[in-house]
């Protein structure tokens, strides 16, 4: 045997039985990994034949904006001039910068008569200073949208509107009601540790902020507690266009979803979970259409 021959072996076994050390380890750990599957959470609109996605941040905008519209009674052709332009405008974000003093989901500027900073910073504010100038026009719901947002907003680029008016239709269309069981949201699990106690109201603390978010988008809201717990908001529409109004409140709530940490939303008898599916699914225990169950993460 050469003089080396046996050290090499020897190297050789304990680089090998190293290897399979780290591989048995590595497995192991795999094994005893529990962690769930990371998912690409989004929030997807189907309405009028097309599906459009948007990040769940955009699409929480995206519902104040269809809210607001609802509160204001205007028809949903609004909601997609509104979110058509806060898309191209602000990419559905409120940006605290933009072209020259511009700022807020519409890029609407101070110097121009808007309002203040904190003002246009305020998305229930910039949104309903975008509805007060679009009223103004007359004939905005049969103008093309292009014509419509550029009255508004006299922006250097006004084609670039029409870019986004099947998202923005898509979504008007889910959020304020038009299409039910039409807006899905794919998210992670709430990762909220809320122990209070249901505070005078019977609602959580958490329950009550999405109650607080609920008003501030709608308006008044006839609402009480769903559950012992405190956990769950029941919101009961009234007025003859209960149903269409309660799937506007409920998809807002779905795609608020991760910004309010609600876990799900129930009515007309369908039940949307938090989760990596996101879809609407038939419920025996959901709500009458009309009334709208939303339920927070870990309401005691």
């Amino acid at each position: 045997m050469p003089p080396h021959e046996g050290s090499r072996r020897r190297t050789l076994w304990v680089t090998g039985a190293a290897l399979v050390v780290i591989v048995v380890g590595v497995v192991v750990a795999m094994s005893n990994d529990r962690r769930p599957a990371i998912i690409s959470e989004s929030c997807v609109a189907s309405a009028n034949g097309e599906s459009h996605v948007l990040a769940p941040d955009q699409a929480g905008n995206a519902a104040l904006i269809s809210a607001v519209a609802v509160r204001r009674g205007m028809p949903a052709r609004a909601a997609t001039i509104a979110i058509a332009t806060a898309i191209q405008e602000s990419k559905l974000r409120n940006i605290d910068y933009g072209d020259r003093d511009s700022i807020g989901l519409f890029q609407q500027r101070p110097s121009q008569g808007w309002g203040t900073v904190e003002e246009i910073l305020d998305p229930l504010y910039s949104t309903n200073a975008f509805y007060d100038a679009l009223e103004e026009i007359d004939g905005y719901e049969s103008m093309e949208i292009t014509e419509a947002a550029q009255r508004v907003q006299r922006s250097g680029f006004p084609e670039a509107y029409a870019d986004h008016e099947p998202e923005g239709r898509a979504f008007a269309s889910t959020l304020t009601g038009h299409s039910p069981a039409a807006l899905t949201c794919r998210l992670r699990p709430s990762a909220a540790t809320d122990t209070e106690d249901a505070a005078g109201s019977g609602l959580t603390p958490r329950a009550g902020e999405v109650l607080s978010a609920a008003e501030d988008a709608f308006g008044d809201l006839s609402a009480d507690p769903g559950a012992d717990d405190g956990a769950t908001v029941r919101f009961d529409l009234q007025g003859g266009e209960n149903a269409r109004n309660g799937w506007a409140l409920a998809h807002w709530a779905v795609a608020s979803a991760e910004g309010l940490d609600v876990v799900s939303v129930e009515t007309d008898g369908k039940r949307w979970e938090r989760g990596p599916d996101g879809a609407w699914v038939a419920s025996d225990a959901a709500p009458d259409a009309g009334t709208v169950d939303v339920t927070v993460a870990n309401g005691q």
